[in-house]
């Protein structure tokens, strides 16, 4: 039994009755406001009549984006022209009621849209006002542009994992944008402590997340090594052994492991072996070490090769497509997948990786299209039909008599 099956009456989501305005783009800011979504939030993402550069990325079915409902599932939308003095004036009349607004512009842009905190701050002084960005929203390089490969480069995260790379001089390339999914679970983080403060002191406050620091939260050890004079390390005890048929990740992370990774590959001597023995020197003769252990994992495939690790309790892994990894078992166990519907038809997206005993965790069933909830959303700020029309561009019908 799962945590979340032991109250399957549980229908409460732990931010039911919140309100959030979205002003955020592409992935950083839309992630986190789809967790507040998921979490029972009711989020306003508000878009250009055209739509964000999102919703064109592949796969797209029926002009409907996959790579945009798995960031955005479960929020309603408001199409509104923010260049527009009726668009701002809006956005003014929804801030009363608004709890959390976010927004990933780079710095300025909202305090030029007289949109900023301090702008809004005494419209509602209880507003929890969250801005990413690359760099903080103030400093020298505040104003620089920013996307996860920049920030990945300019963290050091990138060279530091070059370091962990044997004869290899040049840096990769990483097409997984590890920058932007961090700093949107640091902002949710930091919402969710905001929130708590303000039930305590009834008071709101701004958020600054800054890209850069997020990924410099990834080099722990390397943040540790650049402060002091530390003998310089190739490679930490973990590291891919070929199979007769694949690769397998193996974690050589106590001496536990590595004497039950010795009997594995039938060579327990090795566990007193000068070469090996102590931490220090096995991590220095490290290539020595791997041949011995691929010399036995060669020999079988990949699924043996697991087994018999797993069977000696040595952390182990194959290497998996994603594809792959979702065909686990465990996955379905978890229901880490739910199954979402949009214009193009039906995909699968990922919940949030945890689980609560007393509250529900899910991502909703259906995305809304572009500016579906716009004229409920301007109704509610107090405008006529007739207005409305002229804000929409849909003049109302003459009703025959």
């Amino acid at each position: 039994m799962t945590v979340a099956e032991r109250d399957e009456g549980n229908l409460t989501k732990s931010f039911h009755g919140l309100r959030v305005l979205d002003f955020s783009t592409t992935i950083a800011g839309p992630h986190c406001t789809r967790m507040l979504a998921d979490m029972g939030a009711e989020v306003i993402k508000i878009e250009t009549a055209e739509g964000e550069t999102m919703r064109t990325r592949p796969p797209v079915r029926n002009m409907c984006s996959t790579a945009f409902g798995q960031l955005n599932i479960g929020k309603n939308s408001l199409v509104l022209d923010l260049k527009s003095p009726e668009g701002i004036e809006v956005v003014r009349r929804l801030i009363a009621s608004t709890d959390v607004l976010v927004e990933n512009f780079r710095p300025g842009v909202m305090r030029r849209l007289k949109l900023d905190y301090d702008s809004l701050q005494s419209l509602n002084p209880k507003l929890i006002y969250c801005s990413i960005s690359g760099y903080g929203q103030t400093g020298p390089s505040a104003e620089l542009p920013a996307y996860a490969p920049v920030i990945h480069a300019a963290s050091g995260y990138d060279m530091a994992h070059l370091a962990y790379q044997p004869g290899r001089s040049r840096p990769d390339y990483c097409g997984i944008y590890h920058a932007d999914v961090l700093t949107g679970v640091y902002a949710f983080g930091a919402i969710s402590a905001a929130l708590y403060q303000r039930h305590l002191t009834q008071h709101g406050q701004h958020i600054d997340v800054s890209m850069l620091e997020s990924m410099l939260s990834l080099t722990l050890n390397e943040l540790q090594w650049s402060q002091f004079e530390v003998k310089p390390t190739q490679r930490p005890m973990f590291g891919p052994i070929a199979t007769a048929d694949g690769y397998v990740m193996v974690a050589v992370a106590s001496e536990k492991t590595f004497q039950g990774l010795m009997k594995v590959i039938g060579h327990p001597e090795w566990v007193t072996d000068p070469r090996f023995a102590v931490y220090a020197d096995r991590r220095d003769n490290w290539a020595d070490l791997i041949n011995g252990v691929e010399a036995w994992s060669q020999s079988v495939t990949t699924e043996k090769c697991l087994a018999a690790l797993n069977g000696e309790g040595v952390p182990s892994s194959a290497y998996r497509t994603v594809n792959e990894a979702l065909s686990d078992p465990q996955i379905a166990h978890r229901g880490a997948l739910a199954e979402v519907q949009d214009g193009g038809g039906t995909f699968k997206v990922l919940n949030l990786p945890f689980r609560m005993s007393g509250a529900k965790v899910s991502a909703a069933k259906r995305m809304a299209t572009l500016g579906e909830h716009t004229v409920a959303y301007l109704r509610e700020t107090g405008l006529s039909e007739d207005e409305i029309a002229a804000f929409t561009g849909k003049r109302r019908m003459a009703v025959p008599g």
